[in-house]
C-alpha cells in the first residue's frame, strides 16, 4: 500500500471509530453528511483535474498509486472523504461537549478577518492561479455567512476549524515533504504565494477553511429542512 493510502486509512481510523460513542452518535448524521461531502467534492475534484492538468500541482509516483482517473491517483478521490468527514467529526463533538461557542460578535470578527486576509491575498496575489482561485472561493464562503446566512452554526465552526488545524498540519505535513525526501504532492512555485508553514503553503490554510465550511454549510441545511418538515 502506498504512503498517500496508509494516510487516509490511518486519518479516518479514529474518526470512524468514534462515530459509534453514544453521545456524539456521529453515525446518525451520515445521511445529511453524505450531502455535504458530495458538494464538496463535487467543487474540488473538478478544480483538482484542471489544476494537475495545467501542472499547477502533481502527485509523486514514488507514493501514490499508478491507478489514475482523469490523471488523479485514486488516494486522491479518497481524500475529499475522509478529510472533511473527520474535520466535520471535530465540528460534531465540540457541538455536543461545549456548551456554548462563540459569541456573535466574535464570530463577525473572524469572519471579517478572514474576508480582510483573503482581500490582501486577491489584491496582490492575483497573478498565482492557486493563490486566485483558492481565495475567491473562501472570499465568498465568509462573504455568504457574514452577510447572508448569518447562521448559529458559525459560532463552532469556526472552533472546529482552529481545534482541526492540529491534525491538518500533520497531515498536509506529510503530503508536502514534512517526512520524506520529496513530497507527495508538490505545487508550482509560480503559482503560489511561496510562504510555506514547515512544508505547507500557506493558501492550504485557506483552502482548509473552504472544505470544512461547504460540508458543514450543506450537512446543516439538510438538517434544518428535515427539522422544518
Amino acid at each position: 500500500m502506498t504512503l498517500y493510502a496508509w494516510l487516509m486509512l490511518l486519518s479516518i481510523a479514529g474518526p470512524l471509530a468514534l462515530s459509534f460513542d453514544k453521545k456524539v452518535a456521529f453515525y446518525k448524521q451520515w445521511k445529511a453528511l453524505s450531502f455535504g461531502i458530495l458538494s464538496n467534492a463535487l467543487l474540488f475534484i473538478i478544480w483538482d483535474i484542471w489544476f494537475t492538468q495545467q501542472k499547477i500541482w502533481g502527485f509523486n509516483p514514488d507514493y501514490s498509486s499508478s491507478l489514475k482517473f482523469w490523471g488523479l491517483p485514486i488516494e486522491e478521490f479518497s481524500f475529499f472523504i475522509v478529510v472533511p468527514y473527520a474535520s466535520v467529526f471535530i465540528y460534531a463533538c465540540l457541538k455536543v461537549y461545549l456548551k456554548n461557542g462563540m459569541s456573535k460578535n466574535w464570530v463577525s470578527v473572524f469572519n471579517y478577518m478572514g474576508l480582510f486576509l483573503c482581500l490582501i491575498a486577491l489584491f496582490f496575489f492575483n497573478d498565482k492561479t492557486y493563490t486566485l482561485v483558492n481565495t475567491s472561493i473562501a472570499f465568498v464562503l465568509l462573504a455568504s455567512h457574514q452577510f447572508y446566512f448569518k447562521k448559529a452554526y458559525m459560532a463552532y465552526f469556526w472552533i472546529a476549524y482552529l481545534v482541526h488545524l492540529l491534525p491538518f498540519i500533520i497531515i498536509n505535513g506529510v503530503l508536502t515533504g514534512a517526512i520524506t525526501p520529496n513530497p507527495i504532492v508538490w505545487y508550482s512555485s509560480e503559482d503560489i504565494i511561496g510562504i510555506r508553514f514547515i512544508t505547507i503553503p500557506i493558501e492550504d490554510f485557506i483552502y482548509a477553511l473552504s472544505c470544512l465550511l461547504i460540508p458543514i454549510t450543506v450537512m446543516e441545511a439538510v438538517f434544518s429542512k428535515k427539522t422544518l418538515g
